[in-house]
């Protein structure tokens, strides 16, 4: 799993974004609507990140493709603090 973490949060262009949408889903549940507000980032930018989220099963669906809620899936919550650890240092300033 750390190997998984590193690669879609440290590894990619998009990593950053992706550690946001984790730590804002482990606060609460939430769509793709709300997580693209809550973050000011374009709805189909969140879509694309959930996607390849739930690719690796760090967040999983509930409800029907619109208006369905995100949340992390057991795999990422057995791993919340190698995750965390991960996403402290992505979303560190430089």
């Amino acid at each position: 799993m750390e190997g998984t973490l590193w690669h879609v949060l440290a590894g990619t262009r998009g990593g950053p974004n992706r550690a946001r949408i984790i730590r804002a889903l482990r606060e609460r549940p939430r769509n793709a609507n709300q997580l693209a507000d809550a973050l000011d980032l374009d709805y189909k930018t969140v879509r694309h990140h959930l996607d390849v989220l739930r690719e690796k099963d760090l967040v999983r669906r509930s409800g029907d493709e619109y208006g369905a809620i995100y949340l992390p899936s057991e795999r990422l919550r057995s791993s919340w603090d190698t995750a965390d650890e991960i996403i402290d240092r992505v979303t560190a300033p430089s």
